[in-house]
């Protein structure tokens, strides 16, 4: 039995509540390293997520951010980050999102990223274009990387790795309007998806963290690849750019 566009929306939608509900509150805060932390709310939205797929969708196979990888014999794939935006959330800043995709024998089918505290629920499903609370969205039309508005991220061992994005991101802010960084790479990909941004790239990524954003910004008629243009941004190591077609390749240029 595989899910439908539906099911995607319901587990968001339910996600988000718990993290709404815990936003305002003090956070139990641990560290995954020396500055990657994860809040309670993490793990009460991934239980929420992994218990209610498994109870209606048995032996899944779930790639996720806080438990890793749980096999099953199911062909499908579930990639989930139950909080994109962990430090935000946990500073009270008002940015961060539930991400949800699902991939069949190796094709992205579904996604929905939920931002709960605007109450927006992005989604896409294979083919059939990319909504945003039920209305479609289209990337922008932009053509010049001069009047383009960015967006990018950074990783947590910005000390300790060659991919830490500064020269891209000193770059680019010389030649554009802006590059922003919101901290939720779900987010990122879902506004380059609604036209807010022109183009976002990041290095050094993991599967839950741009499953789903791929997905929806392809649907919406943005370009996307690894930022190297291999078409499969996915695979290892990840890596993301998705831009409006038209500065695509002025992008890709910059960053390579």
């Amino acid at each position: 039995m595989k899910p439908t566009l539906t099911d995607i929306e319901r587990l968001a939608r339910g996600a988000g509540a718990i993290l709404r509900e815990r936003y305002n509150q003090e956070h139990e805060i641990s560290y995954k390293g020396v500055i990657d932390l994860v809040t309670e709310a993490d793990h009460a939205s991934e239980a929420f997520l992994i218990g209610e797929i498994q109870s209606k969708f048995p032996d899944s196979h779930i790639v996720a951010e806080e438990s890793g990888e749980t096999m099953g014999s199911n062909e499908g794939i579930w990639y989930i980050d139950p909080l994109d935006g962990t430090v935000n959330f946990a500073h009270h800043i008002p940015v961060f999102c539930v991400s949800i995709a699902y991939a069949f024998e190796g094709n992205m089918l579904l996604a929905a990223v939920y931002d709960p505290l605007r109450d927006e629920m992005f989604i896409a499903e294979r083919g059939q274009g990319a909504f945003l609370n039920g209305k479609p969205i289209k990337a922008s039309s932009t053509v010049e990387l001069q009047k383009s508005l960015l967006v990018t991220g950074f990783p947590y061992d910005t000390w300790n790795t060659e991919k830490d994005n500064f020269k891209n991101f000193e770059k680019l802010a010389k030649m554009t309007q802006g590059v922003r960084r919101l901290g939720s790479a779900a987010l990122d990909g879902c506004y380059v998806a609604a036209g807010r941004f022109d183009g976002f790239w990041e290095l050094a990524l993991r599967p839950w963290d741009i499953a789903a954003a791929g997905l929806i910004a392809e649907e919406a008629g943005a370009r996307v690849t690894a930022t190297d243009g291999k078409a499969n941004y996915i695979s290892t190591p990840q890596s993301i750019l998705a831009t409006a077609p038209g500065i695509y390749q002025q992008m890709l240029e910059q960053l390579n």
